[in-house]
């Protein structure tokens, strides 16, 4: 198996791009931005697991096996996600249940 050479210009560019990812994300969490904080967060926070992933460990070179590794498990975490999400979102759908304790307190006191 040959081993792809990079230039340690590339690493230091990647370097200074994840160091300018973590002073944006440093401004977003003092930045009010509602709703998109989180959105805006995740965003980058994938940008930079993306540069990791891809050259410092070398995903970019890699031949297609370990990509299908990487594929596998981003789709098991694509399932995790999306059953937790489907949990959270279907919470509201039940009632609290009404027990004999709540028929012994008086209506002045609900």
């Amino acid at each position: 198996m040959t081993e792809h050479i990079v230039r340690k210009k590339l690493y230091i560019l990647v370097f200074a791009i994840l160091i300018a990812f973590t002073v944006l994300t440093t401004a977003v969490a003092y930045t009010d931005l509602g709703a998109f904080n989180t959105v805006v967060a995740l965003a980058i926070a994938v940008c930079k697991a993306s540069l990791v992933v891809l050259f410092f460990m070398h995903m970019k070179y890699n031949p297609g096996m370990t990509r299908i590794v990487l594929a596998a498990a981003l789709g098991w975490l694509a399932i995790l996600l999306a059953l937790t999400l489907s949990d959270v979102s279907t919470r509201h759908w039940l009632t609290v249940p009404q027990g004999w304790e709540s028929s012994t307190i008086p209506s002045s006191h609900r």
